[in-house]
C-alpha cells in the first residue's frame, strides 16, 4: 500500500524537525520494519537481563509467557488438552488486542497531525461510562439496534472529550499534552462520582456497592469463539480491524487525511497552502477520541458489563496505546501487529496464566511495563535509530577496498 506524502520543504525533514509529525516521518524512513523489530529485540533483551538479575531463567520465563498468550494455538502440532487451553488463552489475548488496536490508532492519528494525544485514557473512560449507561438502559430495544446505538454514543462521547483539546489547541494554542492529561483526571473523577455510593448512576439493586448497573443481555456483543460465560471472544475484534482499515483509507486516500499529514509535517506550510490548521486540529482530535471511546464500548459491552469505581481508577489500558502507536509506526498494519504483541504480553504475564514456579506473576506484570517503557524509549530515539541504520547502509554499499574516509553515495 503506497502512501502519498504531502509536499514538505526539505528543511522540515531533518531530525531537528519542529513537529512530532516531522519526527515520526523521519522514523518511518529510518528502516521500514527494521527499526520496530530491533526495538522489540532490544526491549526483550534488556527485559531478559532484568529477569536474570531477579534470579530467574529468562528463557524459561519467556517460554512461560508465550504459553500463556495462547499463540501456540496457531501451530498445527499443538493438540489435545494443550490446544484447548491455548484456545482459551488466545481468546483472552485477542480480547485485549481489539481495544489496543483502537487505542493505538487514537494515538497514531494524532501523531500524524503533529499532535500528541496522551488523553486516550480519559476518552476511553468517557466512552466506557456512556456505553455502560446506554447498555443498561432501554432493555426492550432490539439487540442489534441496541448494540449499535451504544457503540455510536460511546464513540461520540470520546470524540467530544478529545475535541475539547483540539478546540483549545486551535483557538488558544493550548498544548494538547497538558489539556488531555487534565481531561484524563476529570474523566476519572467524573466516573468515580457517577458510580460511587449515592451517585446518579450507581447500581439500583446494590446501594452499598459503588458499581454501575449491569449491561442488559440485549446490548452485549455476540461471542463467536469460546464460552460466553468465560469471557469468550466477541465480535469486537472485527470492529477494531474494520476501524484499522478505515484508518488506512482516511489517512492515505482521503482529503482529510492528507490535510492531517500536511499539518503534521509543517503547520505553517500547510496554512500557506490553504489548509485550515485549526479545524484540522479539532477534527483530528475528535477522530482520535472517537476511536478511544469505541474501544471503551468494546470492553464494556464485550466482557465487563458493568463499571466499578476501582475499575475506573485502576485501568491503564489506554496508556499502552502510546507504545502500540510508536511501535506500529502509526500505520494501520503496524498498529494491529503491535497491539497483538502487547495484548499477548498483558495476557501472558497475568496471574492466571503464568506459573509462579517459573516467575512470580506480580513481577512479570512489571516486566510488561518495563518492556513497554523500553519500546517507548527506543522508538522515541528515532535519530539514534536513523544514525545506526544509515551507518550500516553505508557500510553495506561501500565498494570493496574503499576506505572509511572516501565518500559513498547512498540511495534515497
Amino acid at each position: 500500500m503506497s502512501e502519498q506524502t504531502p509536499p514538505v520543504p526539505p528543511n522540515d525533514l531533518g531530525p531537528q524537525g519542529a513537529t512530532v509529525g516531522a519526527r515520526m516521518g523521519i522514523a518511518m524512513k529510518a528502516g521500514g520494519i527494521v527499526a520496530p523489530i530491533l526495538t522489540v529485540l532490544f526491549a526483550f533483551l534488556i527485559g531478559g537481563l532484568v529477569v536474570l538479575i531477579t534470579g530467574h531463567n529468562p528463557i524459561d520465563t519467556y517460554k512461560a509467557i508465550f504459553d500463556g498468550t495462547g499463540l501456540q494455538w496457531l501451530f498445527p502440532w499443538t493438540t489435545g488438552a494443550d490446544r484447548d487451553t491455548a484456545a482459551i488463552n488466545l481468546q483472552q489475548t485477542l480480547l485485549v488486542t481489539g481495544p489496543l488496536i483502537l487505542l493505538g490508532l487514537a494515538v497514531g492519528y494524532a501523531f500524524r497531525a503533529g499532535l500528541f494525544n496522551i488523553g486516550g485514557q480519559g476518552q476511553y473512560i468517557v466512552g466506557s461510562i456512556v456505553a455502560v449507561w446506554s447498555g443498561s438502559s432501554w432493555a426492550g430495544m432490539p439487540h442489534v439496534l441496541h448494540v449499535v446505538l451504544c457503540m455510536i454514543l460511546a464513540t461520540l462521547a470520546g470524540a467530544f472529550w478529545a475535541g475539547i483539546s483540539g478546540f483549545l489547541r486551535a483557538v488558544t494554542g493550548a498544548n494538547e499534552v497538558i489539556t488531555t492529561i487534565m481531561l484524563n483526571w476529570i474523566a476519572i473523577w467524573l466516573g468515580v462520582y457517577l458510580f460511587s455510593l449515592g451517585g446518579p448512576l450507581q447500581n439500583d439493586a446494590q446501594p452499598d456497592v459503588p458499581i454501575s448497573n449491569d449491561v442488559v443481555s440485549g446490548a452485549k456483543l455476540h461471542v463467536f469463539w469460546g464460552d460466553p460465560e468465560l469471557q469468550g471472544l466477541h465480535i469486537g475484534i472485527f470492529v477494531a480491524l474494520a476501524a484499522a482499515f478505515v484508518y488506512w483509507i482516511l489517512l492515505n486516500r482521503s482529503t482529510k487525511g492528507y490535510e492531517a499529514r500536511a499539518v503534521g509535517f509543517n503547520p505553517e506550510a500547510a496554512r500557506y497552502s490553504g489548509i485550515k490548521v485549526g479545524r484540522t486540529y479539532v477534527l483530528v482530535m475528535a477522530t482520535c477520541g472517537a476511536l478511544a471511546g469505541l474501544a471503551g464500548s468494546l470492553d464494556v459491552l464485550g466482557w465487563q458489563f458493568h463499571l466499578a469505581t476501582n475499575d475506573i481508577q485502576g485501568t491503564q489500558l489506554a496508556f499502552y496505546g502510546i507504545a502500540v502507536a510508536l511501535l506500529g509506526r502509526n500505520t494501520a498494519i503496524g498498529t494491529c501487529v503491535a497491539a497483538l504483541l502487547f495484548g499477548a504480553l498483558l495476557n501472558g504475564t497475568s496471574v492466571r496464566n503464568l506459573d509462579p514456579a517459573v516467575f512470580e506473576p506480580e513481577l512479570a506484570q512489571n516486566l510488561t511495563t518495563v518492556i513497554q517503557g523500553l519500546v517507548v524509549l527506543f522508538v522515541s530515539a528515532d535519530v539514534l535509530i536513523l544514525m545506526i541504520y544509515n551507518k550500516l547502509r553505508i557500510r553495506r554499499k561501500r565498494p570493496p577496498g574503499a576506505t572509511a574516509g572516501e565518500p559513498v553515495e547512498v540511495a534515497a
